[in-house]
């Protein structure tokens, strides 16, 4: 026994059990040896004039694209550059070019485009950190299954990212020098990041997206933004789609009716509107939003009765000798606000039934509560895109005056 326990039997096991947890950095790369990726930006440009280089096959034994090349972009961290700090942070002293380099080129597709952009640089491109995918509306109108497809079989590409839709070419926005980020591509997520805190978007990051356009009962949106003059963005709309093709937009102001049909909160959008003529404008913001939904069978169609309840502050009135601090005017305020959210939310309704593009998820909503008439009568999304444009709605809208920004007299 004493032999078969020596001290070197009894090490050589130790080493046998230790050995399997030192491999765990077998397949470790540093992060100098990564082209951090934080933004991509994915246009289209006709054949004509493109210059095909042999990457990924040989010159002329695959033919231009019919519709198009993919234009890519990425927007790739300089190492060393990107601030640390609080005394580091902010924009406005440095030009974004300094922070980031932007590289582009063309492909027949995403792989192809990115193959290429891999064959110009030193160090393997890394999407752990990707927070921006931008495509430009000419593509989203085209369809999007192979972008979809490519970065969601990429498993470094995380579902908190954000993708959204430009008006005009995507690449602009990379190369954007926003006086609040030395990163555009940090600008623009924060741009959205706190639009959801602050109300004024709803929760919709590239996950989200993908996990309502896979639904049989709802359709995918996006945020649709516009690059401006000063290189800030603005939320334009949201972008909704029909399977993977981008088939309208709403207007910036929509997207509060978006949320409104939705319940989503909080609620931050400020609208005004008009008791009797122009010299009685006022200016109200919603603070939160209560809604309900039900659902019946009526003449072979799913109807909807949407209840929505709204609390309201009362900001600015643009007549000083208006008096509103009086029941009867309060009244009038609720009265013309339930009226014309209830006539917004019909107007978006009836856009979004006009394109089969159901992003509210009632074909979700039917699915779940009446089973037997989606098993029966719809059972697949191109049904349900179908019979989206013959439901019905009836809308009731409550709203409650909390402040009227009183002061002493």
């Amino acid at each position: 026994m004493t032999t078969l326990w020596s001290p070197f039997t009894k090490f050589s096991m130790l080493a046998l059990l230790v050995l399997p947890l030192l491999t765990g950095c077998w397949d470790r790369l540093e992060i100098e040896d990564r082209a951090v990726v934080l933004g991509v930006s994915i246009d289209t440009v006709k054949s004509d004039g493109v210059e095909d280089d042999a990457v990924t096959h040989m010159s002329g034994a695959i033919p231009s694209p019919k519709s198009g090349y993919y234009h890519v972009a990425v927007q790739i961290a300089l190492p060393g550059r990107i601030p640390l700090g609080p005394g580091e942070g902010g924009g406005g002293t440095t030009d974004s070019s300094q922070t980031v380099w932007v590289l582009d080129t063309f492909g027949h597709s995403l792989d192809d485009a990115f193959m290429r952009l891999q064959q110009q640089t030193s160090s393997r491109l890394f999407f752990g950190h990707l927070r921006v995918i931008i495509v430009s509306e000419a593509v989203a109108k085209k369809g999007m299954d192979n972008i979809n497809d490519f970065f969601r079989r990429n498993s470094e590409v995380r579902r908190m990212a954000w993708m959204m839709i430009a008006k005009g070419n995507a690449m602009k926005l990379m190369k954007a020098a926003p006086k609040l980020e030395r990163i555009p591509t940090l600008y623009l997520m924060t741009t959205l990041d706190q639009g959801i805190k602050m109300g004024k978007f709803p929760r919709d990051y590239i996950g989200t997206f993908w996990s309502n356009s896979t639904k049989k009962g709802q359709e995918g949106y996006l945020p649709y933004v516009e690059l401006q003059k000063e290189q800030n963005i603005e939320i334009k709309g949201l972008a909704y789609f029909k399977g993977a093709k981008m088939v309208g937009k709403t207007k910036p102001i929509q997207i509060g009716t978006f949320m409104a049909v939705k319940g989503i909160n909080p609620a931050g959008y400020r609208v005004f509107i008009t008791l009797d003529g122009t010299s009685k404008l006022i200016m109200i913001s919603t603070t939160s939003r209560h809604v309900s939904w039900k659902s019946s069978i009526k003449e072979g169609h799913p109807h909807f009765d949407i209840d929505i309840v709204l609390e309201i502050n009362i900001e600015e009135k643009m007549d000083q000798d208006f008096d509103i601090n009086r029941e009867e005017i309060l009244r009038q305020i609720e009265l013309k606000l339930s009226e014309g959210t209830t006539k917004a939310c019909k107007l978006l309704l009836a856009q979004t039934q006009e394109n089969s593009s159901d992003i509210f998820g009632f074909g979700e909503y039917i699915r779940a509560k009446k089973s037997r008439y989606w098993n029966a009568h719809v059972k697949t999304k191109e049904q349900w895109q179908e019979q989206y444009k013959d439901i019905t709605f009836d809308i009731k809208t409550d709203v409650n005056v909390r402040r009227v920004g009183m002061k002493a007299k």
